[in-house]
């Protein structure tokens, strides 16, 4: 029964939700870019690459037994995640930056030493 409820508390923590969050989300971007990939950036900017090689589709690039072209694809998607993840982090970071902390009240001890400056400056 402790095993149980140890594994309740890994399983319920911030943490690991939050990851399983960005899993789901990081395989959704994943089909998107593969879609971009397969779908967009191939037939505009490879189509002339792949005529002269009399295919139709990337993936199906090869030299003998190997196919290049599934490598290629994958290479292409990789690249283009890469990017959008390194503009991801940038903004983030740029709006680190721009954040102002908020005023915080001044503590005890500043009150006190504030207090204490007070009294002095009445003082002939």
């Amino acid at each position: 029964m402790g095993m149980l409820k140890e594994f309740k508390d890994f399983i319920l923590r911030g943490n690991v939700l939050d990851l399983a969050v960005a899993v789901v989300i990081g395989a959704a971007f994943t089909a998107i870019v593969s879609s971009l990939v397969d779908n967009v950036i191939t037939p505009l900017l490879l189509a002339p690459a792949l005529k002269a090689a009399n295919l139709q589709d990337i993936e199906k690039l090869a030299w003998g037994a190997v196919k290049y072209g599934s490598f290629l694809s994958a290479v292409i998607k990789f690249v283009i995640i890469a990017f959008i993840l390194f503009l991801i982090v940038k903004l983030f970071k740029s709006l680190e930056k721009k954040k102002v902390p908020p005023a915080s009240a001044p503590s005890a001890t500043e009150q006190l030493l504030a207090e204490i400056r007070d009294e002095l400056k009445k003082r002939p």
